[in-house]
């Protein structure tokens, strides 16, 4: 894990998220996954793992995307666990994570969802 700021709430993770990709830094994006972490993408398939997130990623940042920052909804939380969620700006649907708190009390993603349209046959 990077010495990079870490989320202290779970809505962090989502401004954390864009301010990295938007910085090409793949590593830190990864850094804010747990290690066995699921992502479901590219979309119909799944990506686990915090090294098999930060390959995707590096991969995806080679084309040099620009993520802007999507007005969260209301974050659902029961003890260590929480579903945070977005509307996605670019007509992917929506954004859902389930996130967890680590024992220093910061938090990462533990399952990612990052967008809600039916994947083409």
């Amino acid at each position: 894990m990077s010495a990079k700021e870490k989320a202290q709430k779970p809505e962090d993770l989502t401004r954390l998220f864009v301010e990295r990709a938007n910085e090409g830094d793949a590593a830190g994006l990864a850094a804010l996954y747990e290690e066995d972490a699921v992502i479901a993408y590219p979309p119909g398939s799944q990506t686990v793992g915090r090294a098999a997130i930060q390959a995707l990623w590096e991969k995806i940042l080679t084309n040099v995307p620009r993520f802007e920052q999507e007005p969260p909804l209301p974050t659902l939380t029961a003890g260590d666990i929480a579903l945070t969620s977005t509307l996605a700006r670019d007509g992917a649907g929506a954004r859902a994570q389930v996130v967890r708190r680590q024992p220093d009390g910061s938090w990462l993603r533990l399952l990612d969802q990052p967008e809600f349209v039916t994947p083409a046959p």
